[in-house]
């Protein structure tokens, strides 16, 4: 595995950038923070719609923290990038790691656990999950987002 680089952050009306995060908790919940304030500031999203994109959000890097580096020797890392395409306003979300992904469950999950995947897929316009040797890319996107 690589070393970790020290992440990069950029936000501006079209991008939402963060490379190199630590797959950990408290960086999902930061990451999960300032996501929430860019949507604010920049796009006329009503407030049930924001939670529900950051909700979708928050489980593509809650999972790429809790389970790609569970048989890894040292900590992982987690990429978002958020791009909006304002001609056909478009908001589309990847989700990176490079640990390795664990299979979805078939069998009834527990009530606490197992509803990460389900709800991206309802919470979404569009979700696929491409999971690789490299790692698991998770593609979100939400069609009629307008720019403030």
């Amino acid at each position: 595995m690589i070393d970790a680089m020290p992440p990069t952050e950029v936000a501006n009306a079209e991008r939402f950038e963060r490379f190199g995060l630590a797959a950990d908790a408290g960086a999902v919940a930061r990451v999960r923070q300032d996501f929430t304030e860019w949507l604010r500031r920049f796009f006329d999203v009503d407030d049930v719609r924001r939670s529900d994109v950051v909700l979708a959000i928050n489980e593509a890097l809650a999972n790429a923290a809790e389970f790609a580096y569970v048989q890894a020797d040292r900590p992982g890392t987690v990429d978002i990038q958020a791009v909006y395409d304002a001609p056909t306003q478009t908001l589309s979300v990847c989700v990176e790691d490079r640990g390795r992904w664990r299979t979805r469950q078939t069998e009834p999950a527990p009530r606490t656990r197992g509803r990460g995947i389900p709800l991206m897929e309802t919470l979404s316009d569009s979700a696929e999950i491409e999971p690789s040797a490299s790692g698991t890319t998770v593609k979100l996107e939400w069609r009629g987002i307008t720019r403030l």
